[in-house]
């Protein structure tokens, strides 16, 4: 017997929300202000989210438990998948001594930490945000950074605030995609709204980064660079999400910004170099003079291999050869069990449970093929291959405890229908909902860590409350996408993604802090964006 959905167990929404709140408060609780490690954090909020779906929405133990599971699963694989494979390469590009090459590579564009943020963490991010998506871009950003010399709280932070303007369209746009299956409306309609508010934050996010990092007297001192990073992101992805379609603005972007910032610093230097206080001094110069082309390609050979891969992968016909042979496992007990009603879904509708392992088509595997042709392109031997593999394993022990428990926490939130409750609440909010709704999209990005899951969560929450404030829906439906990528910065899934990257294990609750503050103030500035949008600049609306 199925069982249904209740979004309001206790008779009163906002006696209900605060419920459905408490693991949420929990994980906010002891990362921002126990600083708690990202595994303790994590298992205390998926237990007490399985205790408020069973006592409190009256939720069977089994489905409960079920539900559970499954999300961690998925936090094993495909996502743990991609952050061991990713940092593999990584470590692998150290052990060869490769990475001391690349270092020197990067430093004959600038030695200048602020201009090496902007290419590695906001523009080769945004890269494999788009080609990828799901912790590639953090996973091998901040490791990057990392291995260049960057504090490790200031690599991962970076990292996960420049990994904001390109989540909507990430993963070559499945989270527009999922957005127009959801809820019926023209995708390519998405797609152009979310143009018309990202390109905005984008032109922010680079000025943004190097203020954080070092001080607005400083940001001044590289504010051409700054901007040329920004507008030329910026303006290939307005164009490319209005008139080409979801999937590839983010590559577009990405490579404009690349090659225009690359260029750019060919022909401008800022007047000093700056560097983290208390950093060795450089010693580049003898090792720039060494630097032949077949020694820079080879170093970079890793990436380069990566990125053919992740690109490769990323190709609808090649995605569609490699899931022929994906494992779909319907959970028994759990699958078409639980029953979702209005005003979630437009009819009752039961949830399937597919659990599907998709070993070929995930973006792990082509990484993992990446790892192998790297150790051929490197002489990387078989003994010392499984050795390295064998230490990037131990170095992620602890994230390993942490991602399947956040993974298990939004689907707890979400088969219970806890992540509705609130929802709903925010969505009662009449005339300001407009300002609300970007933060529907930020708290399914925390909850799931994925803008594709937040879309499939509210997409449809968003379509009827527009519609019934009068307010057309496609601008509440981009602002769920939109709003959503200011909450990947501090999803535990992202900072335990992170903190395994860049050394930080045990340290979530200092990178929490590190990044909360500007998911919120972004996450307001998408919002006043949409109410104006929505009453006074309505012909931005497509």
């Amino acid at each position: 017997m199925p069982w249904t959905q209740v979004y309001d167990p206790m008779n009163n929404l906002a006696l209900s929300s605060l419920l459905a709140a408490i693991p949420i408060i929990l994980i906010f609780y002891l990362l921002a202000v126990r600083r708690a490690p990202g595994q303790i954090a994590g298992a205390v909020a998926v237990t007490s989210a399985v205790l408020v779906a069973i006592f409190a929405y009256n939720m069977p133990v089994d489905l409960a438990l079920k539900a559970t599971g499954m999300g961690a699963l998925y936090g094993i694989f495909p996502i743990f998948w991609i952050v061991i494979t990713a940092i593999f390469i990584y470590n692998m590009t150290v052990e060869t001594g490769q990475f001391e090459i690349v270092k020197d590579s990067i430093a004959t564009i600038t030695d200048d930490r602020r201009l090496q943020a902007l290419l590695i963490a906001f523009g080769f991010g945004a890269f494999l945000e788009g080609a990828a998506g799901f912790g590639t871009p953090v996973a091998i950003s901040a490791g990057m950074l990392v291995g260049l010399g960057f504090n490790p709280l200031y690599a991962a932070g970076l990292c996960l605030i420049a990994n904001t303007a390109p989540v909507a369209f990430g993963g070559i746009g499945i989270p527009i995609i999922v957005a127009g299956q959801v809820t019926g409306l023209d995708t390519m309609k998405i797609s152009a709204m979310v143009g018309r508010q990202l390109p905005f934050l984008s032109v922010i996010i680079p000025i943004w980064l190097v203020t954080l990092m070092a001080g607005w007297k400083a940001t001044k001192e590289v504010m051409p660079a700054c901007l040329v990073a920004g507008v030329s992101f910026a303006g290939v992805q307005w164009f490319s999400s209005n008139y080409i379609g979801p999937e590839l603005p983010d590559i577009l972007s990405s490579l404009a910004c690349i090659i225009s910032l690359t260029v750019f610093l060919k022909i401008w230097k800022p007047a000093k170099i700056w560097r983290f206080e208390n950093e060795p001094a450089p010693t580049l110069k003898a090792n720039r003079a060494a630097l032949t082309f077949g020694k820079v390609f080879k170093a970079w050979s890793p990436f380069i291999i990566l990125t053919v891969m992740v690109i490769l992968w990323g190709l609808k016909p090649v995605q569609a050869a490699l899931d022929a042979v994906t494992i779909k496992w319907f959970v028994p007990g759990l699958d078409k069990m639980i029953m979702q009603v209005a005003p979630i879904a437009k009819v009752p509708t039961a949830l399937g449970a597919l659990y599907k392992v998709n070993w070929m088509s995930a973006a792990g595997t082509a990484l993992f093929i990446a790892s192998i042709v790297t150790a051929m392109v490197l002489g990387v031997g078989p003994s010392q291959f499984i050795g390295i593999f064998s230490k990037t394993f131990k170095q992620l022990i602890k994230p390993l405890i942490t991602i399947p428990c956040v993974l298990g926490l939004a689907y707890i939130m979400n088969f219970s229908g806890m992540s509705a409750t609130l929802g709903l609440f925010l969505a009662g909010t009449g005339s300001l909902f407009p300002f609300f709704s970007p933060f529907l999209g930020w708290l399914g990005v925390f909850l799931t860590g994925s803008d594709t899951s937040a879309n499939a969560l509210f997409g449809n929450l968003q379509s009827v409350t527009g519609q019934q404030i009068g307010v057309d829906p496609i601008l509440t439906v981009a602002a769920n996408s939109s709003g959503g990528v200011c909450g990947k910065m501090i999803s535990p899934q992202s900072i335990a993604v992170a903190t395994a990257a860049s050394g930080l294990v045990g340290k979530e609750g200092d990178l929490f802090n590190f990044t909360v503050k500007h998911s919120l103030v972004l996450a307001v500035i998408v919002g006043v964006m949409t109410y104006v949008q929505a009453y006074y600049l309505t012909w931005m609306i497509p």
